[in-house]
């Protein structure tokens, strides 16, 4: 299995068999499937003549909703619940705007509307539960044998009266365990439904299908599946999930494509995804097959063409028949072609083969998911079949009509254009139509008028006495063209429209804006079926979610720690940065300033290289916590060397500022941890700060220890770099 969901517009999952495809599903973005959504709609309008009802759900058109869809529940009150639908009418028992809670049975096709039913049914992994249905059911597709095994299991399972459920294809060998705990989420998914419905506006959204990768694998996986291949990180760990919760022990299966290929031109088989827009395919042995869908029928043809490898022309067709019914029940199950379908085959004289023919038709359909009927090969050589419509064809959802030739395949030619336009000027004018006519067209088709056709134009104006304007438009192309009739009336020019082919069909009408709300998302969970005992608190609905959106979850969860982050970062800076400016500024008032300076007091060369080498940030450090000697600023040196100079007096007088509170931290045995404490108040005025910061200087300078202290006391020595560095003992104390 091969998931594909690279591109935001379109989402493709492919069953490869031996390199050869077998399974296609397609979801387009502009085309959203609504298929077994769950809507809480109002009935607009009852028709009594239909015997249906339309309800307004939020779609473009109103859903179809018949007589034999409503269940009883929905009738008028003193109706007889138990009455037959066939045998009343639908004004008596239904009303408009009423609200009413409905399933998409049908998807819109053209100018219908979606068909909507009243008995909701909802899909597992193994069961489908019909909340409202009297009698359930098995898949018609298992044997005698394993029904009747299957309805044993069945008494056993815990079911309430008001609920039946339905057996699929997957559950004919599951135990009564797995069934019970599937039956066990459906009926909290119903439950789920049934109290968001009694508090929803209408319309509005209550329950939505899972995406596609989730219920490809919930109906088409099977134990012959080996590999999922999937090529988009989301989807890959959504889909992990999805198989670790409903197929224990298979998410190993679950891979992620990372080759530089496109996943399907890597596994060969894009060029067969693009057949499915062709409309004849080519058969090995050089026949081919011609697909034509219409509006009441698909029709296919088989030709027999290259395909000469029999001996005889009856052993031909019967080979080239084969070989088309197993090309032709492949290509109904990828386009997915729904409705009445027509074969025609080639003649076969001998009726055996035409049993062969059937025969082979029936077992490659076996397969297919979709509820199928066959007739036999008329003696005209037809056969006609219906296939169950699943969901819109490919077809329908990859293509749009062309604006052009709008839906027919062909256009005319110029030649018959051109005589169209002369049997439409000639209705016109017969019609009393004028006194002028504007006719205009494409080129083509103007030039061939105008050169072979001018004559006969004149001639229709002197017969009906009005005037005919040709007119070439260059953005018309064949077989559209536009006719005025033009006149004046009351002195005003009067402009009439009588056919306008570039007009088309009216855009379709866009539905009505569903109210806010949160649908339930349909992807069973089975958390109970991994490990009950490790099984979550909460309910339905926050595992769906969690299972769901768990990597968007994650992803926002994630962008916003990344953000904190950020912002605690930023903080810092800043509050560093005022921490520096701060430190700038007594710098200013003192502590930094070189003596001499106005308005600084001079301060003892040793204690001002040991603050220096402590509190600087900037400084480069070994990695003994020592100053590099190599990288100490020139402008250092020259300040110690100029502090030599300095006399006596000049720091008595500096010394004579500080406060007798600074006067014990100046005697050498003060802690380190002391020197981060401040004063509560700071001395207004640049001598304040040049005392403040003297007193932490030498406060700074006692935490260097015995030896610092001799070397203030004889500031006349020229201070050494190392002497001038504190010990590696206090400096780690200190910080």
């Amino acid at each position: 299995m091969l998931i594909n969901a690279v591109h935001d517009e379109e989402s493709r999952v492919a069953i490869v068999e031996d390199q050869y495809l077998q399974e296609l599903d397609i979801e387009s973005a502009h085309k959203v499937q609504t298929k077994s959504n769950i809507y809480k709609g109002t009935v607009t309008k009852v028709e009594a003549s239909l015997q249906a009802a339309f309800v307004e759900y939020g779609a473009g058109r109103q859903g179809f909703l018949p007589l034999q869809d409503i269940h009883p529940d929905y009738w008028k009150d003193g109706v007889d619940k138990d009455t037959d639908p066939r045998k009343i009418n639908i004004q008596d028992v239904l009303e408009a705007k009423r609200s009413i809670l409905v399933q998409v049975v049908k998807e819109e096709r053209g100018n219908k509307g979606a068909a909507l039913t009243t008995y909701i049914s909802l899909a597992g992994r193994y069961l489908v539960l019909t909340p409202n249905a009297e009698r359930g059911g098995i898949s018609r597709k298992l044997a005698e044998s394993e029904r009747r095994a299957i309805k044993e299991i069945l008494t056993q399972l815990n079911v309430p009266d008001n609920i039946s459920v339905i057996v699929r294809t997957a559950g004919k060998d599951q135990k009564l365990e797995s069934l019970q705990r599937d039956f066990s989420y459906l009926q909290r998914l119903w439950d789920e439904i049934r109290i968001k419905s009694d508090s929803a506006p209408s319309p509005s959204l209550i329950y939505l299908e899972g995406d596609l990768a989730t219920r490809a694998i919930r109906d088409h996986f099977t134990d012959d599946i080996q590999e999922i291949w999937v090529d988009q990180q989301d989807i890959y760990q959504r889909t992990k999930q999805f198989v670790h919760a409903v197929l224990p022990g298979k998410e190993k299966l679950v891979k992620l494509y990372r080759g530089k290929k496109p996943l399907f031109r890597h596994y060969g088989i894009e060029e067969q995804c693009e057949e499915i827009h062709e409309r004849e395919i080519r058969l090995p042995s050089g026949g081919s097959i011609v697909l034509d869908p219409t509006e009441a029928l698909t029709s296919i043809d088989i030709n027999s063409s290259r395909s000469t490898g029999q001996k005889h022309i009856d052993d031909t067709a019967l080979a080239t028949n084969l070989e088309a019914a197993q090309e032709i029940a492949r290509q109904l199950r990828i386009r997915d072609i729904g409705g009445l379908i027509v074969i025609d085959f080639i003649d076969m004289a001998n009726r055996k083969h035409a049993q062969q023919v059937e025969e082979m038709l029936r077992d490659t359909c076996k397969p297919d998911k979709a509820r199928i009927q066959f007739a036999r090969i008329s003696r005209f050589g037809l056969l006609e079949m219906s296939r169950q419509r699943l969901r819109p064809s490919i077809r329908e959802s990859t293509t749009e009509t062309c604006p052009r030739c709008l839906g027919r395949g062909r256009v005319r030619i110029v030649e018959s254009m051109a005589l169209q336009m002369l049997t439409r000027m000639e209705d016109y004018a017969e019609a009393g139509k004028g006194p002028t006519l504007l006719v205009q067209v494409p080129k083509d088709t103007g030039e061939y008028l105008m050169n072979n056709k001018r004559n006969y134009i004149n001639r229709t104006e002197e017969n009906y006495e009005m005037q005919i304007n040709l007119q070439i438009r260059p953005d018309l192309e064949i077989p559209h063209y536009r006719i005025e009739r033009q006149w004046t009336d009351d002195g005003q020019q009067r402009i009439e429209v009588l056919e306008d082919t570039m007009k088309g069909k009216k855009p379709a009408r866009g539905g009505r804006k569903l109210k806010p709300s949160v649908p339930i998302v349909g992807i069973p969970t089975f958390e109970d079926e991994v490990a009950p005992e490790k099984a979550e608190k909460g309910n339905l609905l926050t595992k769906i979610s969690d299972l769901l959106f768990g990597p968007v979850q994650r992803r926002k969860e994630e962008a916003k720690r990344k953000a904190e982050e950020e912002r605690k970062a930023k903080e810092d800076a800043e509050r560093a940065e005022r921490n520096s400016r701060r430190r700038g500024g007594r710098r200013r008032g003192g502590r930094g300033r070189r003596p001499g300076t106005e308005g600084g007091a001079e301060t003892n060369p040793v204690q001002t290289q040991g603050k220096t080498s402590v509190d600087s940030p900037s400084e480069p450090r070994n990695t003994e916590g020592k100053p590099s000697r190599n990288k100490r600023p020139r402008k250092r040196k020259e300040a110690g060397e100029k502090v030599q100079s300095v006399e006596t007096p000049t720091e008595t007088e500096a010394s004579a500022h500080n406060t007798p509170s600074d006067e014990p931290k100046a005697e050498g045995n003060g802690t380190a941890r002391r020197r981060r404490r401040r004063r509560p108040r700071r001395p207004a005025g640049e001598q304040g700060a040049a005392t403040q910061d003297n007193g932490s200087e030498q406060a700074s300078s006692a935490n260097q220890g015995q030896a610092d202290a001799g070397s203030a006391e004889a500031p006349q020595r020229k201070p050494e770099p190392v002497a001038a560095a504190p010990a590696p003992a206090s400096t780690s104390a200190g910080e």
